[in-house]
């Protein structure tokens, strides 16, 4: 590829139906770019988010794609390109949470946090890297539990994003000839469905009294896929209201 940065290029987000990656999505949409995203089990929301951003004026694609799946993923890229374009941004954001003691965590849901969490990362990138302009962007969204676990039955969880933070940072050296960048967001607590049950938990331990919004996530993707990050690359970014502070 030889066409350089284009902050209005198409984006495909993994993981884009709800919570924090329609957030992702509509913000991406918001700035320009045609967005593809992936869902799973919420087809619904899907395709209601698809209507909004058209009635917007925007252009948007849903695909259905299990990131436990390497082919689905693979198919999602090649569906994403065909649709709305050779990609300016790719998102990863599919994952899923399941805790438990190590004594007492299951090995079928074990193998399916790796296969989604790490795996499914790993597999959006490497499909969808060659589909990618020179001076693209890559962002991956991991947890805050990479730095600071916080709590008994996370232990499973926390390695899977602290593999994909790893993971960027040697993709960044792979990428660097091509001026592609790629950076982690690691967000902290954040209103979605998965932390509907926790707030009473959760907010008091938080130094700034409150819990995130999906726009704020949003809004950190916005920048790093932009202009103005075009030097970052390889990072880890914690936005998490100071928990890990």
């Amino acid at each position: 590829m030889t066409t350089s940065f284009s902050a209005t290029a198409p984006a495909l987000i993994f993981g884009g139906a709800r919570g924090m990656g329609a957030a992702i999505v509509r913000r991406l949409a918001a700035d320009g770019r045609a967005v593809a995203f992936t869902y799973v089990s919420a087809p619904d929301r899907a395709a209601a988010l698809v209507q909004d951003i058209e009635a917007g004026g925007g252009t948007a694609l849903a695909i259905r794609a299990d990131s436990a799946d390497p082919e689905a993923v693979r198919l999602a890229v090649e569906a994403a390109v065909e649709r709305v374009g050779t990609l300016g941004v790719l998102v990863v954001n599919a994952g899923i949470l399941m805790g438990g003691a190590i004594d007492q965590f299951a090995m079928d849901d074990f193998d399916r946090m790796l296969a989604i969490n790490v795996r499914g990362v790993f597999a959006a990138i490497r499909y969808a890297a060659p589909h990618l302009l020179k001076g693209g962007r890559i962002v991956t969204i991991g947890s805050n539990t990479a730095e600071r676990i916080g709590s008994p039955g996370s232990s499973v969880y926390a390695m899977t994003k602290a593999a994909v933070a790893q993971l960027v940072r040697g993709a960044a050296l792979d990428f660097a000839p091509r001026q592609i960048t790629i950076n982690n967001v690691q967000p902290g607590p954040v209103e979605t469905d998965m932390t509907a049950d926790l707030m009473a938990y959760i907010v008091p331990k938080l130094p700034l009294g409150r819990i995130g919004k999906p726009d704020e996530i949003a809004d950190l993707v916005a920048w790093l896929t932009g202009h103005g990050a075009g030097y970052m690359t390889g990072a880890s970014l914690t936005i998490d209201g100071g928990w890990t502070a």
